[in-house]
């Protein structure tokens, strides 16, 4: 057993001699009591200990700003009887946030101190299925700590998130309350301070570009999915994908360098990488055809042998992503005109293959071979099937319409769009699932007919904007509003797979 050099902390606080009899001390472990070597750090829910900001929270802040308040603490986690040494020794999975182990943080102004802290709570689990201590959001503090162009994109996303929460779903143009003035001003400065120092970055060719040039675009196009998805998501994409393929050499001398909390730099890369083919991918289905270069995705080598749900932005699984990506290439090779003779009946036979393959897919079966850091439970497996099963039934209705027009035939799609609104229902109450539904919602939305499934997808938009407060759902709902408008009285659907970008102005609807 350890030996402990001198009484320990918590015995000295409750005014007893410790006998100093090892880590946990006897006392402490009779007492039930924690036993800590010095003073720990004082957690409490609320911006502070005492005075008039005690028990006050994120979003108890009267004026909204991180401005006038001191650096926002954590409510104290339930933790098993070890000192505090061991708890500061531990790995990634420490119950310490990063930002409060990470000495540069010292350096920051206490409003990029509460931003960091934000980002930290409440985005990176935002934009990832399951949060766990491996979360590469999480992971980018570190990278943004010692990168001013990564930093102020992740102040950013921080800063919008938390003005979004006090708008309303059927009111987003309203006045800023008074409370939001702050974290409002505060987004629009540190947007702009991001794309200042990235656009400097990238036009100074004595600049070399490193990773966290790639992680700040990342994070641009997810700062669009809180600003409406529609004011140039796809260009930061484009220019991300560029870096990405001039930084594959690069990438492949650090394998193995760990610049973050548990993760190396090839691990936080590839899982850049498959993200932005994910939202390459869901996201081009709904632009106007063509809109988006050709990215050859080489995500093989980042890719473990079984998928990791904890590593995944929305968990569609991989074959229905590459199964969607088939199906708009498909849809933007007809776009100009439909083909003749042979191109044509191997493109309806290519699609029609395609369809099966989707229709086969065993959703239970990919829910079971998920990577997962804990055992899941029976409910989590069933749930993150109903999950992939959106995927799979969204899929299907996006290709049939896109087979319809080879065909130049209109298939009737209720039973698969009952299916879907019942996917979408059952997920409602799993609040890390429901916020993945986004793209499945609105495929919904474009074949829906009835006025009860239109209120219900209204009703499920409102929802997805309480629980995420990414203003890009509120432009789906006014897409979908537009559509239902101009569709009304026809007795056949428009094909949307072609003119939903032009009614969506390119919208980035995940």
């Amino acid at each position: 057993m350890e030996t402990v050099c001198e009484p320990c902390w918590t015995c000295r606080n409750r005014r007893i001699q410790c006998d100093q009899s090892g880590t946990p001390c006897a006392k402490c472990e009779k007492a039930g009591m924690e036993c800590f070597d010095k003073r720990p750090l004082r957690w409490v829910k609320g911006v502070a200990i005492r005075g008039k900001m005690q028990g006050r929270t994120h979003e108890g802040i009267s004026n909204g700003s991180p401005m006038h308040t001191s650096r926002i603490t954590k409510s104290a986690p339930s933790t098993p009887k070890k000192s505090h040494r061991a708890l500061v020794q531990a790995s990634a999975s420490t119950s310490l946030p990063v930002t409060l182990q990470d000495p540069s943080m010292s350096n920051l102004d206490q409003t990029s101190k509460y931003y960091i802290d934000y980002y930290n709570e409440r985005i990176c689990k935002l934009f990832i299925v399951y949060d766990s201590a491996r979360n590469p959001f999480r992971s980018l503090i570190s990278f943004g700590l010692k990168d001013p162009v990564l930093q102020k994109g992740i102040l950013a996303l921080a800063a919008r998130h938390r003005a979004n929460t006090g708008q309303s779903f059927h009111q987003l143009q309203a006045p800023t309350p008074p409370s939001l003035i702050n974290a409002n001003r505060d987004a629009l400065l540190f947007k702009h301070q991001a794309m200042e120092a990235l656009s400097q970055v990238l036009g100074d060719r004595t600049i070399e570009k490193s990773d966290t040039t790639v992680a700040s675009i990342f994070l641009l196009i997810f700062l669009d999915l809180l600003e409406f998805g529609s004011d140039g998501w796809n260009f930061h994409l484009e220019g991300a994908k560029g870096l990405i393929a001039s930084h594959r050499p690069m990438l492949e001398t650090q394998a193995g360098v760990n610049n973050g909390p548990g993760q190396t730099v090839q691990e936080i890369w590839g899982f850049i990488s498959n993200q932005i083919h994910l939202i390459e991918t869901l996201g081009a289905t709904f632009l106007r055809p063509k809109v988006l270069s050709e990215f050859i995705f080489n995500g093989q080598a980042e890719r473990h042998p079984q998928e990791e749900i904890e590593q995944s932005f929305l968990g569609c699984p991989e074959f229905l992503l590459s199964a969607i990506q088939f199906l708009s290439n498909e849809r933007d090779t007809i776009a100009g005109e439909l083909p003749d003779g042979a191109a044509l009946q191997t493109h309806i036979q290519d699609t029609t293959a395609m369809l099966e393959l989707i229709q086969n897919f065993d959703c239970y079966a990919w829910a079971l071979s998920l990577q997962h850091s804990r055992q899941p439970s029976t409910d989590e497996i069933n749930n993150l099937c109903k999950l992939s099963q959106t995927f799979k039934t969204g899929a299907l209705i996006y290709g049939r319409r896109v087979l319809d027009a080879l065909t130049e035939t209109i298939t009737e799609q209720d039973d698969l769009v009952s299916e879907l609104l019942g996917l979408i229902a059952n997920l409602k109450d799993d609040e890390a699932l429901f916020k993945c539904v986004l793209w499945a919602i609105f495929v919904a939305g474009l074949e829906c007919r009835s006025q009860a499934q239109k209120d219900f997808l209204v009703e499920s938009l409102e929802k997805f904007w309480t629980e995420t407060s990414c203003s890009n759902v509120i432009t789906a709902a006014k897409i979908l509003k537009d559509y239902w408008d101009q569709e009304d009285g026809l007795e056949t659907p428009s094909r949307w797979i072609f003119d939903i970008g032009r009614l969506g102005r390119d919208c980035l609807l995940i």
